[in-house]
């Protein structure tokens, strides 16, 4: 987002660098209807585009927490399931000392 603001200010610079670089500028000129028709068309595409990118970036960023949300998800079984199996072998070590407290 932050690298299509940059462009769209340099690419405004421009065309301002551009418009008074011309041989006659007045202030009448620069309202006149051929140069408010550009004005409103490049908002508008402006507009369209920002939409656009906006669309995109979010859908991505809704993407990525729902991955995030579900390896924090695996993360936390992961542990359920290590400890399980560590008080499974708990249990099965006192068994056996159990088994052989009795042969003795």
């Amino acid at each position: 987002m932050k690298n299509l603001t940059l462009i769209g200010a340099v690419l405004l610079g421009l065309a301002a660098l551009l418009y008074f670089l011309q041989e006659s500028i007045t202030l009448k000129d620069f309202f006149s209807p051929l140069n408010l028709m550009g004005i409103l068309a490049g908002v508008g595409i402006g507009l369209i585009v920002g939409g656009i990118v906006g669309y995109v970036s979010k859908g991505s960023a809704i993407k990525e927490k729902q991955k995030k949300a579900a390896y924090l998800q695996l993360q936390k079984e992961k542990q359920e399931l290590e400890k399980q199996a560590a008080e499974l072998a708990m249990q099965s070590q006192k068994e056996t000392n159990h088994e052989m407290d009795n042969k003795i």
